[in-house]
């Protein structure tokens, strides 16, 4: 999983409480396993036409967002089903990063199993950002981690709290298997004395 540690971007503003993962990443797109190609799928519903062309009113689609890195939403960001599709979809758009003044928890915890980083801040922080994040091109914002810190377009700061260990893992860049492995030492050491303690099992 690719470290995050500091990331500067081109936030889009999606000011929608109750984003769920339906909208996120359509059951259309839910026949694959693979993590990949499913960037295309992210908010298919209203980033693209009945015809499939694009919508060009969807925040997405217009050209100072269509590199974001980072979406400021509303309220109850990937409420709904449990579907892991949906951080996938937003990693593979490009998205690192989601801020909104709270998550589902299974959205959130699946976020930092593939290296995404959901930042919960307060109505107030919210508002600013989203102001930011309103700026086209110039909406751009800095995420330290190590910092826990974001930067807005005019420097000014807002501070935000995460757990250590959730912390750890990404700027380590560990999925649950290599935090395993950080444990191999002990895992091997473990077996072989229980194997001498209990070789009948």
């Amino acid at each position: 999983m690719e470290k995050f540690e500091k990331l500067t971007g081109v936030a889009a503003p999606l000011p929608v409480v109750n984003v769920d993962t339906d909208m996120i990443i359509p059951k259309d797109y839910l026949k694959t396993i693979k993590r990949t190609g499913l960037g295309k799928g992210l908010f298919a519903e209203a980033r693209y036409r009945e015809d499939g062309s694009e919508n060009p009113d969807f925040v997405l689609n217009k050209p100072a967002y269509r590199g974001a890195k980072i979406i400021v939403a509303g309220d109850n960001f990937g409420c709904g089903s449990s579907r892991e599709h949906a951080p996938w979809a937003l990693l593979d758009f490009g998205i690192r990063c989601v801020i909104s003044t709270s998550f589902a928890d299974i959205f959130y915890n699946n976020c930092f199993k593939n290296g995404i980083l959901p930042i919960v801040v307060s109505p107030k922080d919210l508002e600013k950002l989203m102001d930011d994040a309103e700026r086209g091109s110039n909406a751009i914002l800095t995420i330290d981690l190590e910092a826990q810190e974001i930067t807005g377009p005019d420097g000014g700061h807002l501070h935000f709290d995460i757990d250590a260990g959730r912390r750890h893992i990404l700027l380590e860049g560990l999925d649950d298997i290599a935090s395993t492995l950080k444990s191999d030492a002990a895992i091997s050491s473990f077996e072989t004395k229980n194997r001498s303690d209990r070789p009948w099992l």
